[in-house]
């Protein structure tokens, strides 16, 4: 006589949720496993400094005394009594509505073009494309472009044609620094953000387009909206994600080129800001106050260019 082993099947309607979720997490704990590493550093170096930053920007903390708490009287103080912040609020925002969209779309642009080219050709472009991105000296060329005195090549330039009589102070003229650090910004954006276009754009599948030109799709513009783009969602979402942080941490390409602060503090940031209170100051309370406000701003832009996304191709 022989016999069947029967194998049981578990089913959600069986459990509690959280019974589901423990064998969930029995089923896959290989995978848990593999991930815990940085799991954990995502919590050391991530979470629970965002905790802490919440914490102590409820206090008033000198690094020394003990925290005292004063609840939200730094919030309070943001936005009511220091107008310095305001200034350096709408600065950001503005910087980061310029740059952050705009080098999303260069970069974008940039590498669509340059991902029709040779692969020998495309290899060589993009390495001189992403190379000054991870230079750290790189700024000097700028420096030394906008330079008021003898070495300034764009003074020299203009002074040997006629245009100007005498150096211009490019990188202390009010009128001159935002434009410049706005260009500065977006030639640097074609860094980590082109390269995971580069990489989106190698990884699609080249039937799609045969397929889609079956379907009705007549022009190159239709090619990129119903399946360039849907196909490197997962390198549009970290490219926009790199653009934000990059946007809003523009303070670090003023201060190289303008100092800190910059001249009647035109271009100075919420980073400054930051910098001024944590790190001359020392009032850790207020400076932890305007990071986790950074950090509110940012997870909301990153949720909208989430959602904008999700739309690609529809």
């Amino acid at each position: 006589m022989s016999t069947k082993s029967e194998t049981k099947v578990v089913s959600r309607k069986d459990m509690t949720k959280a019974r589901w979720t423990l064998h969930q997490m029995n089923v896959n704990k290989i995978g848990y496993f593999m991930i815990a590493p940085f799991m954990i550093l995502f919590l050391l170096f991530t979470i629970i400094p965002v905790a802490l930053s919440l914490v102590l920007s409820l206090t008033n903390f000198n690094m020394i005394e003990f925290p005292d708490f004063i609840f939200l009287q730094n919030y309070a103080t943001l936005f009511l009594d220091d107008e310095l912040f305001i200034g350096a609020l709408k600065t950001t925002l503005i910087f980061a509505a310029i740059v952050g969209p705009a080098g999303y779309v260069l970069s974008f642009i940039v590498a669509w073009f340059i991902n029709e080219l040779n692969p020998k050709v495309r290899a060589l472009i993009t390495l001189i494309f992403y190379a000054p991105s991870i230079s750290g000296s790189v700024y000097i060329v700028w420096q030394t472009l906008f330079s008021a005195d003898s070495y300034g090549w764009l003074n020299a330039w203009l002074m040997k044609l006629g245009f100007i009589d005498t150096p211009v102070q490019w990188l202390k003229d009010t009128n001159y620094i935002m434009p410049i650090c706005i260009m500065v910004a977006l030639w640097g954006s074609l860094g980590m953000t082109f390269l995971s276009f580069i990489a989106g754009l190698q990884g699609i599948d080249r039937s799609l387009y045969e397929a889609g030109s079956i379907d009705g799709i007549s022009n190159r513009w239709q090619e990129v909206w119903y399946i360039t783009l849907p196909s490197m969602k997962p390198q549009l979402m970290f490219g926009a994600v790199m653009s934000i942080t990059g946007a809003f941490n523009f303070g670090s390409i003023v201060t190289t080129l303008c100092g800190n602060p910059p001249t009647d503090y035109v271009g100075y940031t919420v980073t400054h800001h930051i910098d001024e209170y944590g790190s001359v100051r020392w009032e850790v309370g207020y400076s932890s106050a305007l990071t986790f406000l950074m950090f509110l701003i940012m997870i909301g832009a990153n949720l909208l260019i989430n959602k904008l996304i999700s739309k690609v191709g529809q």
